[in-house]
């Protein structure tokens, strides 16, 4: 939906499983719109689009197209941006690691993200103005060499050079959002600030990565670097990697204790990878690839005062149980920045893309009875800073 400062809000569709067109659609037809019936019948919907490659490809076809296309027009929906982040599979079956590949290492990834781009254009989102989020160039378990590395910026410019292009021929304006995340190639603020000036000095059209470059801001993974909401933003947009658009979105939050460490351990799943960081009385911040390496390191969580796990939670918990608290609070921070001022940001969106393995005590029988929930929740957030359905 659209807002009263500018921005538009959606669900990233993420939550639903869909690796071909037809379940990506079916998810739209079957939830998307009975969410709509909850949250603002009648009115204008925004969607938050997330495209495998294989959806992509099957969506690229001029017939499949051009009926998406009728389909939001006679839905009265629009797609904001499009979560390029999973390339493959995301559901249903073990991602960890896998999520980060092919990196942008890999000529991959840069075939799919321009098509994701080329589809964007022609789907007209609203302004003309739009993202498509991607992983943060690698993660760090690939060891990357130099020489990587320097195909990997070579690709993200490559990029942005098509999206000039697009620019030129379309009248539109769309920026790649790079998603920071625990354990990729650029994971907190000051990785983001270096990736981004390393791509500034080789850029070959001066302005090419101020113009289509930027971050998107997950609340969740930000939150499990310890970072401060207004730090970082502030930070990111002085160092020359604005941030572009928000996911809102909440990690786990507990002290380790005997009782939350064992309701951990039972919460624990195996599809998705769960970044576990731990900060000591110190500040030091130490990091786990994943939950069971965590658990296994009784001596290095004894020493923690706090713990974060990546596992996105709804965005209108502030506990999970009377164990294990969430991030909330660090969400609530973003959203005071960005409503005092949005700066370039044009797009927020809810992603918790967990149902499917949220435990039964906090999960609704209904995802669309969750997303409505969030986003009432976030409305709701949004109004007490000024900031209404427009």
């Amino acid at each position: 939906m659209r807002l009263s400062n500018g921005l538009t809000l959606a669900y990233c569709t993420n939550v639903h499983r869909g690796e071909g067109w037809e379940e990506t659609f079916a998810g739209l037809r079957d939830h998307a719109v009975r969410v709509r019936e909850r949250v603002c019948p009648g009115r204008h919907f925004t969607l938050g689009l997330r495209l495998g490659a294989g959806a992509a490809a099957e969506l690229a076809r001029p017939d499949a197209l051009a009926a998406f296309r009728r389909w939001l027009d006679a839905q009265d929906c629009s797609v904001s941006g499009i979560n390029g982040f999973p390339y493959g599979a995301f559901h249903g079956r073990a991602v960890k690691d896998d999520v980060f590949a092919p990196d942008w290492c890999e000529p991959e990834r840069l075939e799919y993200t321009v098509r994701l781009f080329d589809l964007l254009a022609a789907l007209r989102p609203p302004g003309a103005v739009g993202t498509v989020s991607t992983l943060p160039g690698s993660f760090k378990g690939f060891e990357r060499a130099e020489e990587q590395q320097r195909v990997m910026r070579r690709n993200l410019l490559a990029c942005a050079e098509h999206l000039a292009r697009l620019r030129e021929r379309e009248g539109v304006h769309f920026r790649l959002a790079l998603e920071p995340e625990p354990l990729g190639f650029a994971e907190d603020t000051p990785e983001t600030l270096r990736l981004f000036a390393r791509l500034r000095e080789e850029e070959p059209a001066r302005g090419l990565v101020d113009a289509h470059l930027g971050v998107l801001y997950d609340t969740c993974h930000f939150a499990l670097q310890y970072e401060e909401a207004a730090q970082a933003v502030s930070r990111l947009a002085a160092g020359g990697a604005p941030v572009v658009k928000f996911h809102l979105s909440s990690a786990l939050s507990f002290r380790p204790t005997e009782r939350s460490l064992a309701r951990l351990a039972k919460l624990h799943e195996p599809t998705y990878l769960h970044q576990t960081l731990g900060r000591k009385a110190d500040g030091t911040v130490i990091r786990f690839k994943d939950v069971p390496l965590a658990l296994a390191d009784s001596a290095a969580l004894r020493g923690c005062e706090e713990l974060r796990v990546h596992f996105h939670v709804p965005v209108n918990a502030d506990r999970l149980d009377d164990d294990l608290g969430t991030t909330n609070g660090h969400l609530l921070d973003a959203l005071d920045v960005v409503c005092r001022d949005a700066g370039p940001v044009r797009e927020l969106e809810i992603e918790t893309y967990t149902w499917e393995v949220l435990p039964p005590e906090v999960r609704s029988p209904d995802v669309a009875d969750m997303i409505a929930a969030e986003y009432r929740w976030t409305l709701a957030q949004l109004a007490r800073r000024g900031v209404l359905p427009a």
